[in-house]
């Protein structure tokens, strides 16, 4: 439960560089700081706000975002987990001109990824993100000659912000909901299931068949650990 500073914020100032981090983008005080910036172009990623026209007009060359889905699919605050809960084959890193609103702008880029067997969030997360970089790079190299393309809105869906209440499962889930639950949901809220000691957190495990096996899981306060090392063979 300690405040700390996020992976950004700490490369940024061990380079040097000033950090700016308002509470509210909408703020008149955040407007003008960022307007007296004179920024070329505004990248976003990842950010929980909506951006308002004041901010996007700012930049001479506007702002874009890149967001962690083939948009239109998977709109919204958590777009990885979305895309391994709805049980999708592939996923990709989506590079959009934006509007005021939610992931709606245009398309400058996208790429595609197959979503491995059992590839859980983090380490899906991690593999979008260095898509995602190169992505942009390659963009920004070019961003006044890259026409943007409309999205097909009709076919939007949303992966809205998740909550504790999504990892709190039972067993008369079936086994492929379990299985791509904990995969989707680490490293939070993560996946609670009934046992004899309790619910337990679920960190892997694997379909066998119909059923859902347990394969490292943690109890509360103590470490993970080998499912059959702490529940024994029930």
């Amino acid at each position: 439960m300690k405040l700390t500073a996020p992976p950004v914020k700490v490369a940024a100032e061990e380079l040097g560089l000033e950090v700016y981090q308002p509470a509210r983008i909408r703020d008149p005080e955040a407007v003008e700081t960022i307007r007296r910036l004179g920024a070329d172009l505004l990248v976003v990623v990842a950010y929980g706000q909506i951006i308002p026209r004041s901010v996007l007009s700012i930049p001479k060359h506007g702002a874009v975002n890149v967001h962690a889905s083939l948009l239109p699919r998977h709109r919204g605050a958590a777009p990885v987990a979305g895309a391994i809960l709805a049980g999708d084959a592939e996923t990709g890193v989506t590079i959009m001109r934006m509007d005021e609103q939610l992931d709606h702008g245009p398309i400058l880029a996208s790429r595609a990824t197959a979503i491995a067997a059992g590839e859980d969030a983090v380490a899906l997360t991690r593999r979008l993100a260095e898509i995602g970089s190169q992505l942009l790079l390659e963009t920004a190299d070019r961003i006044d000659e890259v026409k943007g393309v409309e999205q097909e809105h009709a076919q939007a869906t949303i992966a809205p912000r998740l909550s504790r209440e999504d990892g709190e499962l039972e067993w008369t889930a079936s086994a492929s909901e379990i299985d791509r639950r904990v995969r989707a949901l680490q490293p939070w809220p993560g996946v609670t299931l009934p046992t004899q000691k309790g619910r337990v957190k679920v960190l892997k495990g694997h379909v066998e068949g119909d059923r859902y096996v347990l394969d490292v899981v943690q109890l509360p306060g103590k470490k993970p650990a080998p499912a059959k090392q702490v529940l024994g063979d029930a």
